[in-house]
């Protein structure tokens, strides 16, 4: 591949100081002041715009020009030559690219159907604009199988709408009124980091922070309670802390009666789950959960900042219930500083399907956790054509090494979208180069923050880069799904911004950035209620699970003498999901307790295995408490560099789905450890 030294295409000779905002996949959705010189970024900072953002801004978005100027940068449309995985491409122009997509996805329509295709997206670091618009439009018309989005976040927020309706949740300002905090499944300092301030001034004022998490998180060390609990049990701890509010009369049963639906049947599943016993199931000291008990059934106001950890797991939906039902069992609601936190991106009211305008077609449905199997096991049609974009699905799909099987197929014809060589696009077929969000238009909101943005190029795109929109648009029109325009993707961005409600585009379209409807600090149950079809809480809710079972039905998974250890493979601070891993300058270490690894033998920096049923990962050991006996981490995202065999933490993760909605079970896999070499 060529180098990417030379200057981007100018936007301007001078030197100048460019406001936008940050889409990557982060609660926070910063405001940024970029400072371009001759074209080029020479600096990228924090600014004050967006409130939250304070000037401050991670250090991943502070360096990400690293990206953008990569050598690894994809520069231009490239084809595969020789055999799949080698990474070896010939250049070929735009219009050669896009007759090559169109002759391909037309020989599979003809040969297998529509249905033969298959995009493979996320959006997590995408805006309104980049993620589900005119790929949305594109796929849909063409009649292409459909992907359930479930590798993040679909229990919980399958759970937050069916209990609450996505009622807007506590802004990360009102933290400083609480006196209590939970952080659970949740490590800001990884992700969301301005969160972090916001708690530290609460403990100054006097607030107990308890931290809920398997590992010793920066949090959990600043914490006045951590509790570690075993992955995949966070549902009998949220459970036994419910049913100690309801046997010691500390459930405000008042606020129940007038608010919430499904409480008898609650307060019965919880019922089984004591201190005793749910500490014993999840590892933890009796003693500190009935402190926790005590605390969150005797202070207010109390605040719950639910994260998505938690949701990693066979009963990932379940525990998001419990969590989410806390505050409105122990009466949190209804003062500033109580409730809880998790998605707020609901807060704005805008609908994507809105903004799409094309109904969905009745075709297959793909659950993306389930990548392996449809690469190598469907035929009713077989998957022929893969189009993958904002994602690198083998980098993080489970089963890393059924994906890459499948990505091997020589009947499979592989587009990828990307914007540096990942993993996945080594395998492509088809390279498509992709814009960074410094180099096109979008529209960014906040999930954490509130926050609602307009992103401009700070820079012309690298290369030949085309944005999402740009590409998806073209082959619409190449496939008579829409006519050509000159707007570009500036005229989609009005176009989207005319779309979303309560003038929240005029606004934004005038350069401000508006506050949700019922404002930036709502307090639950006065400004915002639940937005349930009667406005009720539903602490019980029917026809979640995917067996039919309890919403709070326990799913325990005990591991095996052959594979005793969790792995779980958690946030980094050094990446975003898989983006930016090919910076990662050294080989990745499992992080293992000290007393597992005296059991193995293994001291720190030893080279080890890390192995199960479905796979191996040989990389090197970092003995440390930070995780809990019988747990040991590798970080999520990881690319094939980062270990000795290529092969990351998803190469050991198994294809079965969560409780509700059909989520990764990222946590479920259970592995054995020894020194490499060993069998």
């Amino acid at each position: 591949m060529a180098r990417s030294d030379a200057p981007s295409p100018p936007v301007s000779w001078g030197r100048s100081r460019i406001s936008t905002a940050c889409t990557l996949d982060c609660p926070d959705s910063c405001s940024l002041q970029v400072t371009v010189e001759r074209g080029r970024i020479v600096r990228i900072e924090g600014s004050h715009d967006a409130p939250s953002t304070a000037g401050y801004i991670c250090g991943k978005v502070r360096r990400f020009d690293r990206r953008v100027y990569s050598a690894e940068r994809i520069l231009y449309p490239m084809r595969r030559k020789g055999p799949r995985g080698h990474a070896a491409f010939d250049q070929i122009s735009w219009e050669e690219a896009l007759d090559l997509i169109v002759e391909r996805i037309e020989e599979a329509r003809t040969r297998y159907g529509a249905e033969s295709i298959l995009p493979y997206y996320y959006g997590g670091s995408n805006g309104l604009l980049t993620n589900e618009l005119d790929d949305a439009r594109f796929f849909r018309r063409l009649g292409a199988s459909r992907l359930a989005r479930t590798i993040c976040a679909a229990p919980t927020g399958a759970a937050a709408a069916a209990m609450y309706g996505r009622m807007p949740g506590v802004a990360y300002e009102d933290y400083a009124h609480a006196r209590l905090i939970v952080v659970w499944g949740c490590n800001a300092s990884a992700s969301g980091i301005h969160l972090v301030s916001h708690i530290k001034a609460a403990q100054n004022a006097g607030a107990k922070l308890v931290v809920v998490d398997p590992r010793r998180t920066p949090l959990a060390r600043m914490a006045d309670l951590h509790l570690p609990a075993r992955p995949g049990t966070d549902l009998p701890v949220a459970l036994a802390v419910i049913n100690d509010l309801f046997e010691r009369g500390r459930a405000d049963l008042g606020f129940l009666h007038a608010h919430a639906d499904g409480v008898d049947e609650l307060r019965q599943a919880a019922a089984e789950w004591t201190i005793d016993r749910a500490a014993q199931e999840s590892g933890l000291d009796p003693a500190a959960l009935r402190t926790f008990a005590e605390w969150y059934g005797t202070i207010a106001p109390a605040v719950v900042r639910c994260g998505w950890g938690q949701e990693r797991n066979r009963n990932g939906g379940g525990s998001s219930l419990a969590i989410l039902a806390l505050p409105a069992v122990g009466g949190k609601f209804g003062v500033r500083g109580g409730g809880y936190t998790m998605s707020n991106s609901a807060a704005w009211g805008i609908a994507q399907e809105a903004l799409v305008d094309e109904p969905s077609p009745s075709t297959r449905i793909v659950n993306m956790n389930e990548l392996g199997r449809a690469l190598t096991e469907f035929d009713n049609p077989p998957v022929t054509v893969l189009f993958v974009y904002n994602s690198n699905p083998l980098s993080t799909a489970p089963d890393q090494n059924r994906v890459r099987e499948g990505l091997m197929r020589d009947d499979l014809f592989t587009i990828v979208h990307e914007q540096v060589m990942t993993d996945t696009a080594v395998y492509a077929d088809l390279v498509l180069p992709a814009t960074t969000f410094l180099e096109h238009y979008d529209i960014a909101r906040g999930y954490g923050a509130y926050h609602l943005q307009v992103v401009q190029p700070v820079i012309a795109p690298v290369g030949e880069a085309k944005s999402n929109r740009d590409l998806f648009h073209e082959l619409s029109v190449r496939f008579g799904f829409a006519e050509p325009d000159d707007a570009g993707e500036a005229g989609a961005l009005i176009e989207a911004a005319a779309k979303l409600p309560d003038g929240l585009g005029t606004a934004l379209l005038q350069g401000q950035r508006p506050d949700p409807p019922k404002g930036r600090f709502p307090v639950q149950f006065v400004d915002v209620r639940p937005g349930t079809a009667d406005g009720r809480i539903k602490l019980f809710p029917a026809g979640l699970t995917r067996d039919g079972s309890s919403p709070y039905r326990y799913r325990p998974n005990p591991g095996s003498d052959t594979y005793p250890l969790s792995l779980i493979s958690p946030a980094s601070p050094h990446t975003i999901s898989s983006t930016l891993g090919e910076l990662r300058p050294t080989i990745v270490k499992l992080k293992i307790h000290p007393d597992d690894a005296a059991a193995r033998s293994i001291a720190d920096g030893d080279p080890i295995r890390v192995y199960n049923e479905l796979g191996e990962v040989h990389c090197e050991a970092s003995v440390t408490p930070e995780v809990r006996p019988g747990t040991v981490a590798l970080p999520k995202g990881l690319w094939a560099r980062s270990t000795f065999n290529g092969s990351t933490a998803n190469a050991l993760v198994p294809q079965t789905l969560s409780d509700i909605a059909g989520g990764a079970c990222f946590n479920d896999a259970r592995v054995q450890v020894e020194l490499k070499g060993r069998h």
